[in-house]
């Protein structure tokens, strides 16, 4: 729709096409929305030399949403990168009725997909410029020529809307009709936008899509056991933040360290995906609360025993007695009830220590790993059949001998087998460019910096340092969480005294341990994640392996 005849343009028209040119370039490479649909307005702006503008979305909603708003003569800059909300509501292209609303020249321009130019609103017929007029009576302005542009992607649908306002003579500043070689130029510009946008926006929802994909592992890892989901959600959180303390620290070894916003979007997946091969792990291991526990808890089992062993205790108690008052004894009776009561006491003992047995600590010691042999060997009881059986079975032995945790070393396998599915897993998927390291980060976060984590036994050389930042918060992670079925978790602290005593063991790489401690990660982190009751004064004099931060 061209109302107007075209004007003599002094401007170079090579150089134009040329800026059109690197305006396409520059377009194709923005990642960021807001400053895309900002380099759009201010481009068409500066190509047709226009005072103003306004870029337009179309919304599922069948509206126009206002997305940039700039005017340089009344000094308006909204939306995009500014912060400023633009106060306007959407337009809609549909009246109440369904009927397209062609009386707005931005909703014209969509639905009759051709652009709309206009030399003086104030004189131009068949299209309402109420609102135009109202903005120019508040502010003193004179909108008067409009340029109106649909911007339409590869399937030829229109997902905005590029309009101009006042072309100005670059010689001497007048306002002017947009000419048809500025029309041409805005459509052009406007099809490359469409396009570059399209694109972008496709990327944005193929990265939802595949964050929510993981969010869709995690949640059935989630399902399966409650007492993994908060670590699925705050070791990536960790990371992240000793990632970015590590970034920002202006010292030490690790002080040229730098992170683009790319690493860190390919350290954010790995931290999401670093135990999705949990999600082959067994329930009754992955939530193994007890020593005894399978799919039920077996110390029930055993309590049973001790019942039956007491049962019998009382039926050879009494037949001792009636043995004894048949043969004439009257001092017998008192005498085996004392012992009986005694034989009572002792089995209880022994039932109240393999219960406590039962539960998972840090350390058992030697000294009750052979008291729980020795009640194993002490009794013996009759099962349903008569047959005589051993009081524990020799599975039943094992687990309440556990050293450390409630797990055995076959079902610690089980556990550790974890990390190589999560390998195979990663390994087998297409990754772009940009996120070729997902799998080695995630991969990565259980071994030591001397060799003997697993699964290959890698040394802190071999690894990454974005794998071993995983590790540490991994691990840190696991000594504060509160919500293992197995531990309660542990203060501040008590974390990093043991942190950093995996420091001083190899465990760690110790650099990102003492950056851990100078940029106050730990803190941070107990602040976003930790309950209040966790975080106690923590005396650096006091933790091993902590070296103030050297002098810059």
């Amino acid at each position: 729709m061209n109302q107007i005849p075209p004007p003599p343009d002094p401007r170079n028209e090579f150089e134009r096409l040329e800026q059109l040119h690197q305006i396409g370039i520059a377009l194709s490479k923005e990642t960021d929305i807001n400053r895309l649909l900002e380099a759009i307005l201010v481009a068409a702006k500066n190509i047709t030399n226009a005072d103003g503008g306004t870029l337009y979305r179309v919304t599922d909603e069948r509206a126009l949403k206002f997305e940039i708003m700039r005017n340089d003569t009344l000094k308006i800059a909204m939306g995009g990168t500014t912060g400023v909300e633009i106060p306007f509501y959407p337009i809609g292209l549909y009246d109440k009725g369904g009927k397209p609303v062609t009386t707005m020249v931005a909703c014209y321009a969509v639905h009759h997909d051709e652009s709309v130019n206009i030399a003086d609103a104030y004189t131009q017929e068949g299209f309402d410029f109420s609102g135009t007029k109202n903005f120019d009576k508040k502010t003193g302005y004179r909108s008067q020529s409009f340029l109106t542009v649909p911007m339409k992607n590869h399937e030829n649908e229109i997902i905005g809307v590029l309009q101009l306002i006042n072309a100005k003579n670059p010689v001497t500043s007048a306002v002017v009709p947009f000419s048809v070689a500025d029309q041409h130029l805005a459509e052009s510009l406007a099809s490359q936008a469409a396009i570059a946008l399209t694109n972008r926006l496709l990327i944005i929802h193929l990265q939802n899509l595949f964050e929510s994909l993981i969010n869709l592992i995690n949640a059935a890892i989630d399902d399966k056991s409650p007492y993994t989901s908060g670590h699925c959600e705050r070791v990536p959180v960790l990371t992240m933040l000793l990632a970015e303390g590590v970034n920002n620290v202006k010292v030490g070894p690790l002080k040229d360290f730098s992170l683009t916003d790319k690493d860190r979007y390919e350290l954010k997946i790995a931290g999401l995906l670093h135990d999705c091969g949990k999600v082959t792990t067994p329930v009754h291991v992955v939530d193994k609360a007890t020593k005894l526990e399978t799919i039920y808890d077996r110390i029930s089992t055993v309590d049973t025993r001790f019942e039956v062993i007491k049962r019998d205790a009382e039926i050879a108690m009494l037949n001792a007695k009636l043995a004894a008052l048949e043969q004439g004894d009257p001092q017998a009776p008192g005498r085996l009830e004392r012992e009986f009561e005694l034989k009572l006491r002792e089995i209880d003992e022994d039932r109240e220590f393999l219960r406590f047995c039962n539960v998972g600590g840090e350390l058992m010691q030697p000294a009750n790993q052979e008291r729980v042999k020795q009640i194993s060997a002490k009794y013996c009881w009759c099962d349903v059949g008569g047959k005589e059986s051993e009081f524990l079975s020799a599975n039943e032995l094992e687990n309440l001998t556990i050293r450390a945790g409630t797990l055995t070393a076959a079902e610690r396998q089980i556990i550790n087998h974890h990390i190589e599915v999560t390998i195979q897993m990663l390994e087998a998927l297409p990754w772009p460019k940009h996120l070729t390291n997902v799998p080695e980060y995630a991969g990565d976060h259980h071994e030591r910096m001397d060799g003997k984590g697993y699964p290959r036994g890698l040394t802190r050389d071999q690894m990454s340092v974005q794998a071993r930042v995983m590790g540490i918060a991994d691990i840190f992670e696991a000594l504060t969480a509160r919500d293992r079925p197995y531990k309660k978790g542990k203060t501040l602290s008590e974390s990093l005294t043991i942190l950093g005593k995996f420091k001083l063991g190899g465990h760690i790489d110790p650099d990102l341990f003492d950056v851990f401690m100078w940029e106050k990660v730990y803190l941070t982190y107990a602040q976003q994640c930790m309950d209040p009751h966790q975080i106690d004064d923590v005396d650096l004099a006091k933790i091993p392996g902590y070296v103030p931060p050297p002098e810059k």
